[in-house]
């Protein structure tokens, strides 16, 4: 394992997001407000990245394109958070997980449509998987819509499309920018929308200060920070071709995994056939981008 740090850095990304996801919802149930979970989360931004930039002497790249990538990629990214935290409230986490985790549909029709590149069959195929699965995951018998609302499901795809974008900017600032740089600005611009997760906070209502609220947030949203610092670091010294499957499916895999176990629910057949369907989608999907490479 010593020899492999990529896999190390990957396990911890997916175990850690995969039970982040799982109990991301549980301070907001306890009387957390959902922007106040995202001004947690913001902070739990601050030490990764302080150990990122330690790593590579302080240095960030400042030139203007730099600066450009890093805040679409952070407001993408965060936009994306402060949107999750709504969405675990309203929706089921065994289902958002998985229907997010299809994000790379919407990176490789970006890099199809404005960088002409080509799409393999394993991503065709996996493009295929990901269409079958999305009108699974609101589907219930008799028409009448899922017991859970719309909300959640409009929700995710929103998400879904923002972290889809962010990926596709990632792949663009790769070619000029470190990873320190680009967490950096990833926290920088999370700190930034602090004031407005705030403003949006209804201070009128009771709102839990104690251990199950902030307490309970900080310790899920680390894990959430720390699994995307880890991340930076399996892509430096892995291969995306194996790291992307892992994480973007592996994770959901636990979250939707846990989720279940915690409400001992079991889902509508078609919903099961849905996320199967979104895990194999994720994983040929996250392989698509280096399927081709040598």
């Amino acid at each position: 394992m010593s020899g492999r740090p990529w896999l190390v850095y990957a396990l911890v990304t997916t175990v850690f997001w995969g039970v982040w996801g799982a109990f991301a919802g549980l301070p907001v149930d306890h009387g957390f407000p959902e922007t106040l979970v995202y001004v947690v989360w913001a902070l739990t931004m601050i030490p990764p990245a302080l150990v990122a930039l330690y790593k590579v002497g302080w240095r960030v790249k400042t030139d203007a394109r730099s600066v450009l990538y890093g805040s679409v990629i952070g407001f993408f990214g965060a936009g994306g958070q402060m949107l999750l935290f709504h969405a675990v409230h309203t929706g089921p986490t065994y289902l958002i997980f998985p229907l997010i985790a299809l994000s790379p549909i919407v990176t490789i029709g970006l890099s199809m449509l404005l960088l002409k590149e080509r799409v393999s069959r394993t991503g065709a195929f996996g493009v295929l998987l990901a269409l079958a699965a999305l009108p699974l995951f609101d589907y219930s018998p008799g028409g009448s819509g899922s017991s859970h609302g719309l909300v959640w499901f409009v929700y995710a795809l929103i998400i879904l499309g923002a972290w889809g974008v962010q990926a596709f900017v990632i792949k663009l600032a790769n070619r000029s920018m470190d990873a320190e740089s680009i967490f950096f600005y990833m926290t920088v611009t999370a700190l930034l929308l602090i004031p407005v997760a705030l403003a949006m906070t209804d201070f009128g209502q009771p709102i839990n200060y104690g251990a199950s609220g902030p307490g309970l947030a900080a310790i899920t949203q680390i894990l959430n920070s720390i699994g995307a610092l880890t991340l930076v670091y399996a892509f430096r010294h892995g291969k995306a071709i194996v790291v992307s499957p892992l994480t973007n499916a592996g994770a959901p895999l636990i979250t939707a995994i846990l989720s279940l176990a915690l409400l001992g629910i079991v889902p509508q057949p078609l919903k099961v056939v849905g996320i199967l369907l979104a895990f194999g989608a994720a994983a040929l999907l996250a392989i698509e981008p280096d399927a081709e490479a040598p």
